[in-house]
């Protein structure tokens, strides 16, 4: 949701904390803003807009410290202004905080304070604990049992970092059901929303867990427990990501890196030890019933996994959007729940994962953040290995993440014999080639692509279509096509438009299909159908066929032929194709690609 960042060292922090804002920004950029204490003062400038934004009005590089924090901002309890902005001060201007999460019951605390005669500068909760956190130290003369006070009146979730004039050489740090990592360097020391934070700085992170917190100085840190005080002992982790992989390395936009990064992505995806496939397939050999949760695009990853499962084991396994979870699961124990989440903090995937473990079931997922809520939560997690995905969209983490369910239905599909040896070995040599196949074809076909998206971005309304498989790589694409042009676009199976749609069809709007491969037989047929039930009525039609198409090709208007390619392979490359198709779209359009309009990279609240 938000991106915190705190750090202290021997040095002024100013600029590399303004480096770890800019590297989170994705979380969040309605507003920013950085906290420095020096001198014993608070020294705090923010505004809204983004990091790049607000460091040229308040020279944020211009301030002086040896710690500080930093905040940008995904608005949700208050109107996004320069007063609702973080770092948020006390009126006594001893103790700054920045915050990722919500306070639930801040509406009550605020209000007893209000009457103690606080008066509040902002309509954030994040405020109300920091006036709360001052009425503490009045009390009780001591930071750490102040801090710990607060806390312990706060309900909701939360990520804090504090600095206090009182404690000129400490941070203090706490979480609960948001995500907070320390990052260890030599002679400085970090704390972060993610390790994007301080990635440029240390690979060292110690991942805290609920409901402890950290004093952390330049040379050290202690983690405590809030529920009895009790120190904790962590293992140090050591983060394999570079942090060259956070920049753009030349591409115009994160997305464009990150969607030519997808071979790359694929051969990690590849790398993922067979045993974890093996682990996690056995358990769906096992279980009476098994569900698969995501949330957006993460869904869409699901319904793909749910179509390879049918057809690789014979085995319905539903996917659920995971905000719809608990309404409509009749999850029982025994039964497995498998999880899907880019950041591992998504707050609907979180309360799914609790509701199947309050049942009974086993859980797993597939994560990409390491030390994440969601991997730390459940049975199983196997760790995809995208590295950093900073643009808001996701891309390449979706498609590690729709190969690595392939693999454990086919895995599935050989350990209950529903597949022969013949087909597993056909599978293992095309996903060997897939992440080259990709690679040639954005390389040959973004040309092409980029020509169509100008010829075609001024559309105001897409269809998208798709059968069997590929209706949820339409749905997925539709997504991507509103996520960043902001023009509508409608994801649904090509059999629906039957069903009333047509009566839309006209030249205006143009049709996107999702055309299978000629060998698949009635799918092929059936998409036929509906591209010419489009044609007839006059419609547009766009559409992703398989080399020696002739007959799909005679009917698109707008045709971007694709390589032939396994069929359990085929809607990723089409997945790719369709992200780069948007992104072009986007661009032409003029849209703010990686960071588009009222999103954040992850939804860490309900």
């Amino acid at each position: 949701m938000c991106g915190i960042s705190g750090m202290i060292n021997a040095k002024n922090v100013a600029h590399p904390l303004y480096a770890s804002i800019r590297n989170l920004e994705y979380r969040g950029y309605d507003s920013c803003g950085m906290a420095l204490l020096d001198a014993g003062k608070i020294q705090t400038r923010k505004n809204t807009g983004g990091v790049e934004e607000v460091n040229q009005r308040e020279r944020l590089t211009q301030l002086s410290g040896r710690l500080g924090i930093a905040h940008t901002r995904w608005a949700t309890h208050g109107v996004v202004s320069r007063e609702n902005a973080h770092p948020h001060l006390s009126t006594n201007e001893a103790f700054a905080v920045v915050h990722n999460g919500i306070f639930s019951n801040y509406q009550d605390l605020r209000e007893e304070l209000e009457a103690e005669g606080v008066t509040f500068c902002s309509q954030t909760d994040t405020e109300v604990f920091v006036q709360l956190m001052a009425r503490h130290y009045q009390r009780l003369q001591n930071t750490e049992r102040a801090f710990v006070a607060a806390l312990e009146q706060m309900e909701g979730s939360f990520a804090i970092v504090m600095i206090s004039v009182h404690e000129p050489d400490r941070l203090f740090c706490a979480k609960r059901d948001s995500p907070l990592i320390l990052g260890l360097g030599e002679g400085s020391n970090y704390v972060g929303s993610d390790i994007n934070a301080f990635l440029e700085y240390t690979r060292r992170a110690v991942i805290l867990d609920d409901d402890e917190y950290v004093i952390l100085t330049q040379e050290s840190y202690q983690i405590r427990s809030l529920r009895d005080g009790q120190q904790v002992e962590k293992d140090i982790l050591h983060i394999d990501w570079d942090a060259e992989t956070t920049r753009k390395g030349g591409f115009a936009h994160y997305m464009l890196k990150e969607i030519f990064d997808e071979p790359q992505t694929l051969r990690q995806a590849l790398k993922i030890p067979d045993e974890e496939i093996r682990k996690l397939a056995q358990k769906f050999v096992e279980v009476p019933q098994a569900y698969l949760v995501g949330v957006g695009t993460t869904f869409y990853v699901a319904q793909l996994g749910q179509y390879f499962f049918s057809q690789l084991t014979g085995r319905y396994f539903p996917a659920i959007s995971s905000d719809e979870f608990i309404d409509i699961a009749g999850v029982q124990a025994q039964d497995l729940v498998l999880a899907i989440s880019q950041s591992g903090e998504t707050y609907d995937t979180k309360m799914a994962l609790n509701f199947a473990r309050q049942r009974g079931a086993k859980t797993a997922a597939i994560v990409n953040v390491m030390g994440s809520s969601i991997g730390m939560q459940v049975d199983q997690v196997i760790m995809q290995g995208s590295g950093p995905e900073i643009c808001v969209v996701s891309t390449k983490a979706a498609i590690a993440q729709t190969l690595i369910l392939l693999r454990i239905a086919v895995e599935t599909g050989c350990q209950q014999g529903s597949l022969d040896d013949q087909q597993i070995d056909s599978f293992h040599t095309a996903v060997k080639r897939l992440p080259d196949l990709i690679q040639d074809t954005l390389n040959e076909q973004s040309g092409f692509l980029r020509n169509i998206a100008r010829s075609t971005s001024w559309v105001p309304n897409w269809l998208f279509l798709g059968c069997g498989q590929y209706y949820p790589v339409a749905m997925e694409s539709a997504l991507k096509m509103k996520e960043i042009t902001y023009q509508h676009a409608e994801g649904m199976p090509a059999g629906f438009l039957k069903h009333g749609t047509l009566s839309m069809i006209e030249k205006s709007v143009h049709s996107l299909f999702f055309v299978p491969l000629p060998g698949q037989q009635d799918l092929h047929r059936r998409t036929l159908i509906a591209m010419e039930e489009v044609r007839t009525r006059g419609g547009t039609l766009a559409g992703f066929v398989f080399e020696e198409d002739r007959h799909a090709r005679e009917v698109l208007d707008y045709a971007v032929e694709l390589p032939t390619v396994h069929p359990w392979l085929a809607p990723l490359l089409q997945m790719t194709m369709a992200q780069l198709l948007s992104y072009y779209a986007a661009l032409d359009l003029g849209r703010n690609i990686d960071k588009p309009r009222n999103l954040a990279k992850s939804v860490t609240v309900g």
